[in-house]
């Protein structure tokens, strides 16, 4: 009896087994629709009370404008002064006649002398004066280049550079003419002493013939007694 209680239990065990294999498969659960999303409520704070914070005054301190620096102005052009000018040109001139040879101051000194006939300026003065004291220009008139000289040395008034030329030239050709005359008087002097001396030369000679022949007169007359 027990035997087949349990045959029974187990024969109806396994008719589920294959009852609940056989079965289909359960159809899933329908899905639930989502719930409307509920509002959402922003709850805004109460403003907090804002105590007003003093803002310190702000002075602007402005320095004073820095003056911009500015270049310096252009020396002006000195004004030409005409008489330097001239000046100027002359010693040019007064040097190169120095190292020119004889031709060329012989060329100059016909040019100068056309010059002064057409103008008689200080420049044209002192030229001719100069090349007349050169002696390879020609034969030297110290005398003729004093005078031109003399009336720009003794003008009155302040030393322009012009009168200062023409003092210097001035006083060398005085001093070498000095020289000269000193030199003329010398000459002179020497001169002097040798004609002095060759006519005592003379003298001793004349002397010496005289005594020869008295002494040989005297001689003979002797020889006669």
């Amino acid at each position: 009896m027990s035997l087949r209680r349990g045959c029974s239990v187990g024969a109806l065990s396994g008719l589920a087994l294959l009852a609940a294999c056989a079965a289909p498969p359960p159809a899933p659960a329908p899905a639930l629709a989502p719930a409307a999303a509920a509002p959402v409520v922003q709850i805004k704070p109460d403003p907090l009370p804002v105590t007003p914070v003093p803002v310190p005054q702000v002075v602007i301190v402005q320095s004073p404008p820095q003056p911009t620096p500015q270049q310096p102005p252009l020396p002006a052009a000195p004004p030409v002064n005409e008489e330097e000018q001239q000046a100027l040109a002359l010693l040019v001139d007064l040097q190169r006649y120095a190292v020119e040879a004889g031709e060329d101051l012989r060329r100059e000194l016909a040019a100068a002398n056309l010059a002064l006939t057409r103008s008689r300026s200080d420049a044209n003065r002192m030229r001719l004066a100069m090349l007349l004291t050169l002696p390879t220009a020609g034969p030297p008139d110290d005398a003729r280049a004093l005078s031109l000289l003399e009336p720009i040395v003794g003008r009155s008034g302040n030393a322009s550079p012009m009168k200062q030329i023409a003092s210097l030239l001035h006083a060398q050709i005085t001093e070498r003419g000095r020289s000269v005359r000193e030199e003329q008087r010398k000459t002179a002097v020497a001169q002097e002493k040798l004609d002095a001396l060759r006519a005592v030369e003379r003298s001793l000679l004349l002397e010496r013939s005289r005594n020869a022949g008295g002494g040989g007169g005297g001689g003979g007359g002797g020889t006669g007694r």
